[in-house]
Formats: structure tokens, sequence, C-alpha cells
């Protein structure tokens, strides 16, 4: 695994004609450092989940380059993409996409099937342990809350010891208790397991979980701040690096991950949200 397993060079996604078409990334430079958590946000069509589908090779951007651990994703074939993302790629969805007539042990295992490896079943238990459900194994969806549910889904993406975790509003269809439970386990993956999670998010108590926040604007990274440059016990003063200068692009990912909350208040990124919509 790369320092640096994510990186979008000059990315640009526009859908439709060049004449009419809608520019949903533009021009973005960015990536993420192994072993970290950083949460997207930014005003309703600002690009966030066109960036994960293009950094996770869901959809193929239209110019630039994606490259997960070292591979460009842009000469690979249908065939080839599908076997990185097995591989390379977790991703979480808001909708857990659980298979009601599995059990948990079952549809943790099903990325190994599906790649055609025959899952061991000490691999799927593991998996299953480090979401706290080492018991809830042998139980269908329908038996399980939505929090525990997630919590699989996050199993199945992990069993396959990706390069990167993905996570589209994973906490959008659950209770208040439920979804910090998710937030903290996909914080303690990043800080035990060295697992580099990025997550899209609007609330900006999820993204106070993170160690460093990239606001989004037009297809664009128009801000971005980490838990280190709060400083102890201050509000963070965030980057004045713009999109494609030092400290925003590849080669950068942003400051070294601080302990959980540690300078990422949500009211902290409540502010910065309410700035940045009122500038658009």
């Amino acid at each position: 695994m790369t320092d640096e397993p994510v990186q979008l060079w000059s990315v640009r996604k526009v859908y439709g004609s060049a004449a009419g078409g809608v520019t949903a990334l533009d021009d973005m430079t960015v990536s993420f450092r192994a072993g970290t958590f950083t949460a997207v946000m930014g005003p309703s069509g600002s690009g966030k989940s066109t960036l994960l589908h293009c950094a996770a090779g869901l959809d193929r951007p239209t110019d630039g380059k994606v490259i997960i651990d070292g591979t460009d994703l842009g000469p690979l074939g249908e065939t080839a993409l599908t076997l990185l993302r097995r591989k390379r790629i977790g991703f979480v969805f808001q909708a857990f996409n659980l298979v009601s007539a599995l059990t948990a042990e079952q549809n943790v295992a099903l990325p190994l099937r599906l790649a055609g490896v025959r899952p061991r079943g000490s691999e799927v238990r593991a998996a299953l342990a480090e979401v706290g459900l080492a018991d809830r194994a042998r139980h269908r969806p329908g038996e399980l809350s939505g929090g525990e549910q997630q919590r699989v889904a996050i199993a199945r993406a992990l069993v396959t010891r990706p390069s990167v975790l993905f996570a589209d509003e994973p906490t959008g269809a659950l209770d208040r208790a439920t979804s910090r439970d998710v937030l903290r386990l996909l914080r303690d993956l990043a800080d035990r397991q060295g697992q580099t999670v990025v997550m899209v998010t609007h609330d900006p108590v999820a993204a106070s979980y993170a160690d460093r926040v990239l606001l989004l604007a037009d297809g664009r990274v128009v801000d971005e701040f980490t838990a280190a440059d709060a400083g102890p016990g201050s509000p963070a003063s965030g980057s004045d690096a713009g999109p494609g200068s030092p400290g925003s692009g590849p080669g950068s990912g942003g400051a070294g991950r601080a302990p959980a909350g540690a300078g990422l208040s949500p009211e902290l990124i409540a502010a910065r949200m309410a700035a940045l919509e009122a500038s658009c």
C-alpha cells in the first residue's frame, strides 16, 4: 500500500453533451493519505457523490487521472477495473444493500465468493468481530437492527482488506445513537487498523469524527481544514491553499491524524458550511 492510496489529478466529470453538459467535477486535484479519515461535504450538487464514484472506479472521469494504490484506473478495461474494485476498494452506502435471504456471515463472505475465492470461516468471523457482531453471524438482516445491518455492510466492505473504504452517507438512515456507534467504528478503523476512510456526509456531527474535512462547491474543493489546524482549544483556521496549490493536492493529503475530537467540533464545521452556502 502506498502512502496515498487514493489520488485524483485534474479530474473533470461532465454529464451530457459538451454544449449543454453539466460539470460535476471541475479540474479536481486531491489525495487521501493512508490511515486517515476524511469527510467530504458541500451543498447539494457540489460533486460529493460524483467524487466518491469516480475515486472508487464506479464512474469514469471525462478527463484527468484516478490512481488507486499506484494503479491508474484510466487504461483499465471493465473486467480489470471490476477486479481491482473487488480487491482494493470497499464501499458502504446509506442503504445497507444486504441480501435478505443470507445470514450476516454469508453477506460478509459474498465479495470473496464473487471474486472466485472460497471464504475462510476465520476471516469472515474476524471481519464481523471487527465491527462488534461476532455473536450475530447467523442472523439474517430482518433479525438485526439498522445499526447492526450497517455494521454488517461495513464488515462486508472490509473482508477483502481494501486499500480504501468509501462511505456515502453511511449514517443517513440511522438514528442519532446508532449513528454515533457507526461513526466511532469508522474512527476506530482509521486509528487502530490504519484503514483509509473517505466519507460523504451532510451532517457536521458525523464530519467531526474525521481528521480532515473537504468542502466542495461547483465541483471544486473550495475549503479544507483538519483537527491540527484548530490547535488545542481554539477554533480551526483552515487552509488558505486553493485547489491545485501546495497543501491541497496529491502529495499533501492534509495534516497528520489527530486524536478523535481534537479540534473538529460540529459547531466549527457547521459555521464553515454556512459560510460556504452563503457565498454560493
